[in-house]
C-alpha cells in the first residue's frame, strides 16, 4: 500500500524502513507537519501516517478523503489530535499504537524526578565550569515520601512499581483499579485526597474533555506547598498559566515537563537560531527548578522498533482484511 508519512525524522525513517522489509509497503516520507495546508501532498495516497503533532481536524480529514486515502495509521498511542467522529463521517478508519514501551515512558519520568530532586542539570553545569560548590544542591530521601500516579495503566502501573521500589507510598487515581499494584501495596484514592497528601504528583492519564486542564488554579490550591509536578503523558492536562503561578508562589517546589500544551509550534524541531515565540514556555525556562524535554520519554530502540512494527502491521491488516488491526472507535471522540 502506498503511505504518505508526515513528520518524518531520519529516526523515524530507519525504523519504519526495518520494519517495512516484511511488510513491502510503498512509503513515501514528508517532514512537513500534516496541516490544512499541506494535507494536498497525500492526495492519491490510500494512506497517511501521522505523529502526535500533526493535525487531523476535519478540514484535513476532508482533504485527505476527497485526495482518496482510506487509512489513518497513527503512530503513536494517543488520538486526541484525531477528529474521530469526523473521520467516520468521512468513511476514514483510524489505527494506533496501543503499547509500545511503557517502561520507555516510566523510566523518563523516573528520570525526572531524580534530576529535579538531586539537582543533577545544575551540577553538570557546575562542575563543568570548575565549580564545585555543593550550595543550592540540597536534595531528599525518596524513601517514605508519598508518590501520587494519576492514571494507572500500563505506563503509570510501571512507574508505579518502580517508586514502590525507592521505598514509596503510593497513591493511585484511575476510574479501574489496578489489582496487582492494590495487592503491592498501592493505595487507590480521590484525586482531592491524592492532591493533598501527595510529595510527589505524576501524570500518566489521557487527554480527554474531562482531564483537559486537570491541573489548574484549583486543584493546585489543594496540593502540599512544594510539591513536585510531573508530566509526561499529554501537554494541555496543564494549565500553564496557573502552574507558572504556583511556582512563582512556590506551592509548586519542582516542574518535569516532557510534554507542553503548545508544543506544535516548538517540538521536534531544531529552533536553536530563532528567538523564542512562545511567551509562556519562555517563562517557564526561566525557573531554576524547572527541566523540560522535548517530547523524548518515548525514544528508546526497543520503542521505537515497536511502533513501527505496529504501525505497519496495521497498514497490512488493513490491506489484506485479516490480521490484528488497533482501530480506534469512533465513539472514543464523542
Amino acid at each position: 500500500m502506498k503511505v504518505a508519512v508526515f513528520s518524518t525524522k531520519a529516526y523515524d525513517q530507519c525504523f519504519l524502513e526495518q520494519a517495512n522489509k516484511k511488510h513491502a509497503h510503498d512509503l513515501v516520507f514528508f517532514e512537513a507537519r500534516l496541516t490544512s495546508d499541506t494535507a494536498a501532498i497525500a492526495k492519491g495516497f490510500p494512506a497517511v501516517c501521522p505523529f502526535v503533532n500533526d493535525e487531523l481536524d476535519r478540514p484535513v480529514l476532508e482533504q485527505l478523503a476527497q485526495g482518496g486515502t482510506k487509512l489513518i495509521a497513527l503512530r503513536s498511542a494517543g488520538f486526541n489530535h484525531v477528529n474521530l467522529p469526523a473521520a467516520a463521517d468521512l468513511g476514514l478508519k483510524v489505527a494506533r499504537v496501543p503499547a509500545y514501551s511503557p517502561a520507555a515512558v516510566a523510566e523518563h519520568t523516573v528520570a525526572l524526578v531524580l534530576s529535579l530532586n538531586r539537582k543533577v542539570y545544575r551540577a553538570y553545569n557546575r562542575v563543568r565550569e570548575g565549580n564545585f560548590s555543593l550550595e543550592g544542591l540540597l536534595g531528599f530521601d525518596l524513601e517514605e515520601k508519598t508518590v501520587g500516579v494519576i492514571g494507572t495503566g500500563k505506563i503509570g502501573a510501571r512507574f508505579a512499581r518502580i517508586m514502590l521500589g525507592f521505598g514509596c507510598r503510593v497513591l493511585g487515581v484511575d476510574p479501574h483499579p489496578d489489582q496487582e499494584l492494590v495487592a503491592m501495596g498501592v493505595r487507590y484514592v480521590d484525586l482531592d485526597t491524592l492532591l493533598a497528601h501527595s510529595d510527589i504528583i505524576s501524570l500518566h492519564c489521557p487527554l480527554t474533555s474531562e482531564t483537559h486542564h486537570l491541573i489548574n488554579q484549583q486543584s493546585l490550591a489543594k496540593v502540599k506547598h512544594g510539591v513536585m509536578l510531573i508530566n509526561t503523558s499529554r501537554g494541555a492536562l496543564i494549565d500553564t498559566r496557573a502552574v507558572i503561578q504556583a511556582l512563582k508562589s512556590g506551592v509548586i517546589g519542582y516542574l518535569g515537563l516532557d510534554v507542553y500544551e503548545e508544543e506544535e509550534e516548538l517540538f521536534f524541531r531544531d529552533l536553536s537560531g530563532q528567538i523564542m515565540q512562545d511567551d509562556l514556555f519562555a517563562r517557564l525556562q526561566t525557573f531554576p527548578n524547572v527541566v523540560i524535554t522535548g517530547h523524548q520519554a518515548f525514544f528508546t530502540r526497543e520503542a521505537m522498533t515497536k511502533i513501527a512494527d505496529t504501525t505497519l502491521g496495521n497498514i497490512t491488516a488493513f490491506e489484506r482484511g485479516t490480521g490484528t488491526f488497533h482501530e480506534v472507535p469512533a465513539e472514543v471522540g464523542v
